[in-house]
């Protein structure tokens, strides 16, 4: 998915005027229940009450929306989509959902905001009470807030700060690098373990997920606290150490309880 890509088409076609006409292949349909305002010297414009844009690729719903631009309707250099934002552009495997939904063209940066905010990009999918950021140019994101969750095929993690780099493999979004922080304790999910602590970093050069302060992971029936521990996501295999001023704890359920 080619984010930037998807922000360019858009920008270059929103500008188009509202139609109570049919929408043809290859068009962008604007249409609002009150109008659109142009203050020319501000250099932007508004879409009022239940704005819809729609073109071949992406819908656009929300119930005020803001262009900004540089010099005429077609040099947009950002969209505030405000109250009940939703953007669904299933062509370029991105879906967002937020009380507000900004777009910074010259960025390549989109922010989703507000409580149950969500944003998932192909097979990773991000969500928030707090604010959501995907910087397409920089291959960053960055999660805020409580209740902030990101979800792939191999990780489930829950934590107040989930930040992290990502690159384009044969048009799949990949994680290279992950810092999770949470001044309670953070939570990371595999298909077998289960992993808390207040502050974890991972590196795909190292394939390793470590651990640092508070740290307990949970196999089955065992549980292993300590202050710092790290998992191997390819030997699949973990280890707890403590410092000096306390012991690693191994715990062993009963299985019959």
């Amino acid at each position: 998915m080619n984010f930037a890509k998807l922000i360019i088409i858009y920008m270059f076609l929103v500008s188009y005027p509202v139609s109570g006409t049919a929408r043809g292949i290859g068009e962008t349909e604007i249409t609002t229940d009150d109008g659109i305002e142009v203050f020319q010297n501000e250099k932007y414009y508004l879409l009022k009450k239940n704005v819809t844009i729609t073109s071949d690729d992406f819908e656009i719903t929300a119930d005020r929306v803001k262009a900004n631009f540089e010099i005429d309707l077609y040099d947009i250099t950002s969209l505030e989509a405000k109250g009940s934002s939703n953007l669904n552009a299933i062509k370029y495997g991105v879906t967002g959902k937020g009380d507000e939904i900004n777009i910074n063209i010259k960025l390549e940066e989109i922010i989703v905001s507000g409580k149950n905010s969500f944003l998932n990009m192909q097979e990773t999918k991000m969500s928030s009470d707090g604010s959501i950021k995907v910087n397409n140019a920089l291959g960053t994101f960055e999660l805020r807030g409580a209740n902030s969750n990101l979800q792939n095929i191999d990780l489930d993690i829950y934590g107040e700060y989930i930040s992290g780099v990502f690159s384009e493999f044969d048009d799949k979004k990949q994680i290279k690098k992950l810092n999770v922080e949470d001044k309670n304790l953070l939570t990371i999910k595999t298909e077998n373990l289960e992993m808390n602590a207040q502050k974890a970093v991972y590196n795909d050069q190292t394939n390793i997920i470590e651990l640092f302060s508070k740290v307990k992971i949970v196999k089955g029936q065992e549980i292993i606290t300590g202050d710092y521990g790290y998992f191997d996501t390819i030997k699949n295999s973990y280890k707890v150490k403590s410092d000096n001023t306390s012991k690693v704890k191994v715990t062993i359920k009963n299985s019959n309880e």
